[in-house]
């Protein structure tokens, strides 16, 4: 079984650095095989939020494996239309209800949303409840260095994590060296360049990955745990998931690295957040 590294959030917290995300994988039997095939083979961090539909079917399964839920680092996510004090916390409370959990270890912000102005007031509900100790460890996600500035004008407590969509073709490098700079962990998501495939069909790829026995994904996914960036690719098949958790075996030497760095185009496969309008 895999021997997954970690991240120490700026509380303390420790984070597994490879996860299963679960966006798009339909709630009941499929997310449920899917969350159990990754526990069984080795997963700890399971990343689900409230606009995925699934968080019933992922607590379900966490309960199911038999391991003991401090051992399962689970995050969810509030989902734009639940912004605001009052709205985040009834949210937080129908996400608790549906994954069945007394807690959850990290609750995010699922998106700036700035033009509804809410996410500082919604920050602090967040800090309530990280207060109340249901959430272990609280963060945002798809924020930018503007919206990171707007929310430490008045937070109390710094995000733990910032959930971004990072891969090789955008990899943030400036909004990653501002998180570090703050003390927040970046989180990859659309870690392998989206579902089309044309990064992981970069020649490059397959070459490092002749050098190392593994597939291209396994070469990328490899990239974000040495950049220190925390990955949750995402899948309901059973053998992808395994071999998604196969990247700890070998490490990349400098100079791949630096031939992955050079596939930067800044291409990205989801909505921008300054202009996204959901």
């Amino acid at each position: 079984m895999a021997n997954i590294s970690a991240v120490t959030l700026n509380n303390g917290i420790i984070m597994p650095q490879l996860g299963l995300g679960v966006y798009q994988v339909k709630d009941g039997d499929e997310v449920e095989a899917a969350v159990l095939a990754a526990l069984q083979s080795g997963y700890r961090l399971i990343d689900t939020a409230s606009l995925y539909g699934n968080e019933i079917g992922v607590g379900r399964a966490i309960k199911a494996s038999g391991i003991p839920r401090q051992e399962i680092f689970v995050t969810t996510k509030l989902w734009n239309d639940d912004q605001g004090y009052d709205a985040a916390l009834a949210a937080f409370d129908v996400s608790l209800k549906k994954l069945d959990m007394d807690y959850v270890d990290l609750y995010l912000i699922h998106w700036p949303s700035p033009k509804r102005g809410l996410y500082v007031e919604t920050w602090r509900a967040f800090e309530e409840i990280y207060r109340q100790g249901r959430a272990k460890a609280i963060g945002v996600s798809n924020f930018h260095q503007p919206h990171l500035d707007t929310l430490l004008e008045s937070a109390t407590i710094t995000p733990a994590v910032n959930q971004i969509e990072l891969h090789p073709d955008l990899p943030q490098l400036e909004l990653r060296a501002y998180c570090q700079k703050l003390g927040i962990i970046v989180e990859s998501w659309s870690p392998l360049g989206g579902g089309g495939g044309s990064l992981l069909d970069q020649p490059v790829l397959a070459t490092i990955g002749q050098r190392y026995g593994k597939s291209p994904a396994q070469v990328v996914i490899r990239w974000h745990i040495q950049n220190g960036l925390v990955v949750i690719p995402k899948s309901s098949h059973a053998e992808r998931i395994q071999q998604n958790i196969d990247v700890f075996d070998f490490e990349l030497s400098a100079a791949d690295v630096e031939l992955i760095n050079g596939l930067a185009a800044d291409n990205r496969v989801g909505p921008n957040p300054e202009t996204a309008t959901f």
